[in-house]
């Protein structure tokens, strides 16, 4: 039978400030917004956008001042009347297609997009290749008379000359 001890209060204490400080780390900010929408849009804009210091988090999971500074513009620029795509437009702009999670379809970021599907379809290629090559070798075929004598004749001689068979 076991017996369950309860922790210290001191353990306790001390669990109890971990858990405390984890949430004290949360980004806790909050904006006023004329309209709810707009706060709907907010939220939805700050998921689409990565923080460009943090680099796999967005702009609403960061910490980071530059993350704070993304959010506060994003909030003004609703504020202001700025579409979804203009907002888009502005944040690549200044930082890069990197900012975003999702980037748009052009020249430069074709590679993001098909890039997977071409190395899946290269590789399965190869393979076939691989296989196919692997069945067209000529089948192994017993070795014909002249051949038979001439392995005889060698090992003979080797072991005539005092050498052993390789």
């Amino acid at each position: 039978m076991k017996v369950i001890t309860i922790l210290p209060y001191r353990r306790v204490l001390a669990l109890t400030m971990l858990f405390w400080t984890c949430v004290a780390a949360a980004v806790i900010e909050t904006y006023e917004f004329s309209d709810p929408s707009l706060e709907l849009r907010y939220h939805a804009l700050s998921d689409e956008l990565r923080c460009p210091k943090c680099q796999n988090q967005t702009i609403a999971d960061s910490n980071a001042p530059i993350a704070k500074d993304l959010r506060f513009l994003l909030h003004q620029q609703l504020e202001e009347g700025a579409s979804d795509a203009e907002i888009l437009d502005f944040m690549v702009a200044r930082y890069g297609e990197f900012v975003r999670y999702r980037p748009g379809l052009d020249g430069r970021t074709m590679v993001l997009w098909y890039g997977p599907l071409l190395v899946t379809i290269l590789g399965l290629l190869g393979l076939a290749m691989h296989l196919r090559g692997r069945t067209q070798t000529a089948p192994l075929t017993a070795p014909s008379e002249g051949e038979r004598a001439a392995l005889r004749a060698k090992i003979s001689d080797r072991l005539q000359g005092g050498g052993e068979p390789r």
